[in-house]
């Protein structure tokens, strides 16, 4: 893609942010649509976001699990930015009318303690930057029409970032064994999904390793007080107004979202 078809793939997804209003798939519109050009749709979103104000808290590690590729039809993670205009309040009502076509999701959230940048961040580099995990649901929303994505789809689309809600009880992380470390996910009070850390990358530790170490060459270090969200321990599940998420984490702790509708 050229700067002005860059410029053109921006300004559309950001109209349909504005208007709630889904833009056909990149892949269709821009054919020569590559990886490259559409994390530079996702970095001029995030330059008109700054400028209009929002701050950088973080980032998301997304596609991280087998279950997730195979739902979104992709085969390798991807990083969105999060801003502190995505965040929201464990319990508190979200307005489901700001997204598009939403799903929720289950993750372990890492805060730094200490900044972190690749390349050859270790294992080791990158368990002495967490300073504490918090239970967190990530919602995730497409201004793609009916998630018909690809990889620079989504990319291009932020990785399909709508909002974080963390949980309050911050744990630190040692002697926690992420891999093993359980999740059950409740919709109105039903169990819908069960998953394990092991379902992100093998840990969710290694998928804060990829990002550190995909973002280093770029110049671009993850720091001390951002939150990273290293990917779903379950499938996504769609959400809408009336409906109540919660999380569980075996020995991290609970989160949840509440969604309510116009004038509720």
């Amino acid at each position: 893609m050229d700067p002005e078809s860059v410029g053109k793939a921006a300004t559309g997804l950001l109209e349909a942010y504005a208007t709630r209003v889904p833009v056909a798939p990149l892949t269709e519109t821009f054919p020569d649509v590559s990886l490259e050009s559409a994390y530079a749709v996702q970095r001029a979103q995030v330059e008109r976001w700054v400028a209009d104000g929002a701050v950088i808290k973080g980032h998301k590690v997304g596609l991280t699990s087998a279950v997730m590729q195979r739902q979104l039809g992709v085969d390798q993670p991807d990083y969105g930015h999060l801003l502190d205009t995505m965040f929201h309040t464990d319990g508190a009502p979200i307005d489901a009318g700001r997204f598009v076509q939403p799903r929720i999701e289950p993750e372990i959230a890492f805060v730094l303690g200490r900044p972190l940048a690749g390349p050859g961040v270790t294992a080791a580099d990158a368990a002495a930057a967490v300073d504490f995990v918090l239970p967190a649901l990530e919602i995730i929303d497409s201004r793609i029409a009916d998630w018909r994505i690809t990889l620079p789809d989504t990319v291009a689309d932020n990785a399909s970032s709508g909002g974080v809600v963390l949980g309050t009880t911050p744990v630190r992380p040692d002697g926690l064994d992420l891999s093993l470390t359980g999740c059950l996910l409740h919709r109105g009070g039903e169990l819908v999904q069960t998953g394990a850390g092991g379902a992100v990358l093998g840990s969710p530790l290694n998928a804060l390793i990829w990002l550190a170490n995909v973002l280093g060459p770029m110049g671009v270090t993850l720091e001390a007080g951002h939150v990273v969200l290293p990917g779903s321990l379950t499938a996504a599940v769609p959400v809408a107004a009336g409906d109540t998420v919660t999380a569980a984490f075996a020995g991290i702790g609970t989160v949840t979202a509440r969604f309510r509708g116009e004038g509720s």
